[in-house]
């Protein structure tokens, strides 16, 4: 069912829009790994999903599933429910046994969705969740204009995966600096991936 669901969504959306992926070379076969996104619609899920490589499951907020027919929708692509604001420690519980089944995880780091396309501010959660379960981060950004309408052209970016090792010295007690310098990096280039390269600085004379 799960595949058969993936296979309709994605000619769903190459109808829809004009769908196009760049980097999926940089998504590891054979392992899970956490895909962390910019947000910008409610469509972000299957987009990323779409190009994934495998099985993944994802966080959503609490309200998409009081629609049972969108939540069984949502669920079949492993959709779980997560309460913004409240703290809930099994999130991250739930997140790291998916992690640990073999499906991938897919993140929406800003914890809301961006009005302006711009990248916010990112939260720490993905690099906690990446600790915990000893998993690479696959940085991703999804680019498209103002809206999402009729043939808008969308590219999805998947970029160069992040070890969490490379930041976080003890997996099971992670210091919390580590996780925001884990945080910061996967963030970073989730802006990258969404906005270019940032202009080199010119020299002042």
């Amino acid at each position: 069912m799960y595949y058969i669901i993936k296979i309709a969504v994605w000619i769903a959306f190459h109808v829809y829009f004009s769908l196009g992926f760049e980097g999926r070379d940089n998504i590891p076969r054979g392992e899970a790994v956490i895909y962390a996104s910019n947000h910008r619609s409610n469509a972000d899920p299957p987009l990323v999903g779409v190009g994934a490589r495998g099985k993944y499951a994802f966080m959503a907020k609490e309200e998409l599933f009081r629609n049972k027919l969108f939540a069984w929708l949502i669920r079949s692509l492993g959709a779980f429910p997560v309460a913004r604001g409240k703290g809930d420690t099994a999130v991250i519980d739930t997140a790291v046994e998916r992690l640990n089944s073999g499906r991938s995880l897919m993140i929406f780091p800003e914890g809301t969705r961006s009005k302006t396309g711009k990248v916010g501010r990112g939260h720490s959660g993905a690099a906690l969740i990446a600790a915990r379960a000893d998993k690479r981060i696959v940085p991703v950004g999804v680019v498209f204009g103002d809206k999402l309408k009729f043939r808008t052209k969308v590219t999805v970016k998947y970029g160069e995966p992040i070890d969490p090792k490379e930041y976080v010295d003890d997996l099971a007690e992670p210091n919390p600096r580590q996780l925001v310098k884990l945080k910061n990096r996967y963030m970073a280039e989730i802006k990258k991936l969404v906005e270019g390269e940032a202009p080199a600085e010119e020299e002042m004379n």
